[in-house]
């Protein structure tokens, strides 16, 4: 990856999640040295400062299947705008959430004026559920989907676009925990699923490998959107859903050193840090330390 500026887009939201604390996620990060590391591994580094995003205290819930739609739905109109000119700027987009409803607008951004790119999502979670399959209602277990074209129509019309992802060129990796009917759903599309077993059985250097492949054939870069509960609860404890059996910490540093090997990252984003949950700040740090990786910091 040519180095050149990175903006860090701070969305503090908690409105798709039910557990509260990961409005307090992009401050624990930065909080953790984010940008002065990115400073010194030779990056521009511009700070955008985070969205306004009101507390849940400040709103109702008007439908328990889709809680706080309304809200999530503005956030990720303005974030897609922002991210669309982080872009159009020729500046790497960074967005540190906050849960991973965030995801909806990111993907959003990236599809604007038909730019093709390809995702690797890490993440404990299938995120395809929809208002026909979530149990809790929860919008951070539905942008996958809403990307893909499925669920709400003021979620999928977010953009203009309903459809924001190639399926051929998506990836999800580190799943061990998703609802049947979600299995389902994906087993209809052409997303490429590696589980944990996957991970077991070929490890992570092959994982990765291939997934690399998937998500950079035809297209103009890579999205990587990463979920710390993905990440084994004993390394990142400060998660709003955390399951054990997950990543450990050097697969998951190894998995963002061949993704900076491969030059393909274009835009990332790092969500579901909860510092309520946490201990000392270690999943901040943690994840602080994996975007570095990705941008380059080396071992030796």
């Amino acid at each position: 990856m040519q180095k050149k500026a990175i903006r860090i887009i701070g969305v503090p939201i908690d409105l798709g999640a039910d557990r509260r604390g990961v409005d307090m996620g992009p401050s624990a990060i930065r909080y953790a040295g984010l940008n002065g590391r990115l400073k010194r591994l030779g990056w521009d580094v511009e700070d955008h400062g985070n969205l306004e995003v009101p507390v849940p205290e400040t709103r109702e819930i008007k439908d328990k299947r889709l809680k706080y739609l309304e809200e999530i739905v503005t956030i990720n109109e303005g974030l897609h705008l922002i991210v669309s000119e982080a872009i159009k700027d020729g500046v790497v987009p960074l967005i540190i959430g906050g849960d991973h409803s965030l995801g909806i607008g990111t993907l959003a951004g990236l599809a604007l004026d038909n730019r093709s790119f390809g995702l690797i999502w890490f993440d404990t979670h299938g995120d395809y559920n929809s208002l026909d399959t979530t149990a809790s209602g929860n919008i951070h277990g539905m942008p996958l989907a809403v990307a893909n074209g499925v669920g709400a129509p003021e979620l999928t019309s977010i953009g203009g676009i309903r459809k924001k992802l190639r399926e051929e060129n998506t990836v999800i990796i580190g799943a061990r925990d998703m609802d049947p009917q979600e299995k389902e759903q994906l087993r209809q599309t052409k997303i490429t699923v590696f589980t944990m077993r996957d991970i077991d059985q070929i490890g992570m250097t092959e994982v990765v490998t291939q997934s690399i492949k998937i998500a950079s054939q035809g297209t103009d870069g890579v999205h990587v959107s990463f979920d710390m509960d993905v990440i084994d609860p004993e390394e990142a404890p400060g998660v709003g859903t955390p399951v054990p059996g997950g990543v450990t910490y050097r697969e998951a540093h190894l998995a963002m050193e061949l993704l900076a090997d491969s030059g393909c990252i274009s835009s990332m984003d790092f969500v579901e840090v909860n510092p309520i949950l946490d201990h000392q700040n270690k999943t901040a740090k943690l994840a602080v330390g994996l975007i570095c990786s990705a941008f380059g910091e080396r071992i030796f």
